[in-house]
């Protein structure tokens, strides 16, 4: 069970869900990041999926095509990225993004906000969720 990475600034947290499923730091997901020309202070990274993605696919982990509402807790994969605190300004959608996944069968989300007071989340009802994106071939690195 690794310790969640947290993320190091405001807009971080698809860098840091990237990292916590590769299992990385923040500064080396980070460093990826920045060399494929994502970098967290893009307004556009809290309101697009492909960057996270394309961060993931560059360690070879897939992800679904798509993003799939969220119904229930016990319906969600194995390993997911989660869309919470999901809302609209103005034209744009945007969305705050953690990792779900099961450990030794208990369900866990890694949320990687830094004041919270535990990063590992089972408060399942606060959260919310909107969408989700099923994550693949991850396996190795959790």
């Amino acid at each position: 069970m690794r310790v969640p990475v947290i993320q190091e600034e405001v807009s971080g947290c698809g860098i840091a869900s990237a990292a916590n499923i590769l299992g990385k730091t923040y500064a080396q997901m980070k460093a990826i990041a920045n060399a494929m020309g994502i970098h967290a202070e893009d307004e556009a990274l809290w309101s697009d999926t492909r960057y996270v993605r394309r961060l993931l696919a560059s360690e070879g982990v897939v992800c679904a095509d798509g993003e799939t509402p969220f119904q229930s807790w016990e319906a969600l994969p194995a390993l997911a990225l989660l869309a919470i605190k999901f809302h609209r300004e103005g034209e744009r959608d945007f969305w705050h993004w953690v990792v779900f996944r099961r450990e030794a069968g208990a369900a866990v989300v890694l949320d990687s906000a830094s004041y919270l007071p535990s990063n590992r989340r089972t408060d399942f009802q606060a959260m919310q969720p909107k969408w989700f994106i099923e994550v693949f071939g991850a396996s190795e690195q959790l």
